[in-house]
């Protein structure tokens, strides 16, 4: 799309995912990204939450006890667009071993805005 016909700028195209699955807790995967093959994210977490599963960014703890992004998309579009591709590639990898909601399968070029925390379920797309 056209920023200025839609007011957002289209995200920096992802251009590989890796997953590492894990059977820990709540803790379904971890991942990493790679940016317009420019730049490296790791520590980006797959986690099945209260409402379905979602992509936590990578984090560091502080010394008050909180956790903090250490990278993080800052708009809701960009975040959609690289919850979708993690949440495919983590289901890609973990086949019907995997539980919880399926994840959007929408065209990564599209619009779609997840709900509140980032979660998304098979009802985000019926």
């Amino acid at each position: 799309m056209n920023e200025l016909l839609t007011g957002i700028a289209p995200p920096i195209p992802i251009t590989d995912i890796k997953i590492f699955l894990q059977s820990n807790g709540k803790l379904r995967a971890f991942a990493a990204v790679v940016l317009a093959d420019s730049f490296k994210i790791n520590g980006l977490k797959v986690i099945e939450g209260k409402n379905g599963i979602f992509v936590a960014m990578p984090s560091r703890k502080s010394q008050d006890g909180t956790f903090q992004d250490i990278a993080h998309p800052i708009n809701s579009h960009a975040r959609a667009y690289l919850e979708r591709r993690v949440l495919r590639a983590y289901w890609n990898e973990a086949g019907e071993e995997g539980a919880g909601p399926r994840p959007l399968l929408a065209d990564d070029s599209a619009g779609i805005e997840g709900r509140e925390g980032g979660e998304f379920t098979q009802s985000d797309i019926e």
